[in-house]
C-alpha cells in the first residue's frame, strides 16, 4: 500500500501518462491519412500493406472493450481512444479495400482473423527486400512508439499488465520500426528516394 502523499503523485502521473497517450494515439488514427490520399489519386493500394489497419482495428476494439466501466473501472481514457480509433480503422480498411486488386480483397478478409501477431513482418521484409522505406511511412512509425511507450507508461503506473505487456511488445516494434526506417533512410537514402511505384498523373 503506498502513502498517500506518494498515491496522489502516482495518480496524476497515470493521468498524464494517460492523456499522453490520447494525444499520441490521435497522432497515429491520422497519421495514415496522407497515404490514403495518394491510394485514392492513384487508385490503386501501390504495395502498401493492408494488415497494420487491420491489425489496429482488431487492437482497438479489444482495448475498446477491456476499457469499458464494467470490465475495468477507472480506465475510461483507454475507451475513448479505442472507439476513435476503431472508426478511423474502419474508414481507412473501406477505402484500402474498394482500391484493392480482387486477389488482395479476398485475402484481406481471410486474414482479418489471423492477422494479429504476423501483421509488422510483411512491412519488415519489404522494407529489408527494398532497401526502402517508401511504404513504412515515418509518421506511423513514429506514432506507433510514442502511441505504445505512453500507454506502457500507463499500465505500470496503474497496475494493469493488460496494458503494459501488450503495449510494452508495442513500444519494441515500434523501436524496430523506427530502427529500420533510421538504417535504410540512412544507409540507402539515395536510394529511397526514388519511388517504388511511380504515382500516375
Amino acid at each position: 500500500m503506498l502513502p498517500s502523499g506518494l498515491s496522489s503523485v502516482s495518480s496524476v502521473c497515470s493521468d498524464a501518462a494517460g492523456i499522453a497517450g490520447n494525444l499520441f494515439a490521435i497522432g497515429l488514427f491520422v497519421s495514415p491519412i496522407p497515404t490514403f490520399k495518394r491510394i485514392i489519386r492513384n487508385k490503386s493500394t501501390e504495395q502498401f500493406s493492408g494488415l497494420p489497419y487491420i491489425y489496429a482495428l482488431l487492437n482497438c476494439l479489444i482495448c475498446l472493450w477491456y476499457g469499458m466501466p464494467l470490465v475495468s473501472p477507472n480506465i475510461i481514457l483507454v475507451a475513448t481512444v479505442n472507439s476513435i480509433g476503431a472508426f478511423f480503422q474502419l474508414i481507412y480498411l473501406s477505402i484500402y479495400i474498394a482500391f484493392a486488386g480482387k486477389a488482395i480483397k479476398l485475402k484481406m478478409l481471410g486474414l482479418l482473423i489471423a492477422v494479429a501477431a504476423i501483421f509488422g513482418t510483411t512491412v519488415y521484409n519489404l522494407v529489408i527486400k527494398t532497401r526502402s522505406t517508401e511504404f513504412m511511412p515515418f509518421c506511423l512509425s513514429l506514432s506507433t512508439f510514442l502511441m505504445s511507450l505512453s500507454f506502457f507508461a500507463y499500465g505500470v503506473l496503474k497496475y494493469d499488465p493488460f496494458i503494459y505487456v501488450p503495449n510494452g511488445i508495442g513500444t519494441i516494434l515500434g523501436l524496430v520500426q523506427l530502427a529500420l526506417y533510421s538504417y535504410y533512410s540512412g544507409a540507402f537514402g539515395e536510394d529511397s528516394r526514388e519511388p517504388l511505384v511511380n504515382p500516375y498523373a
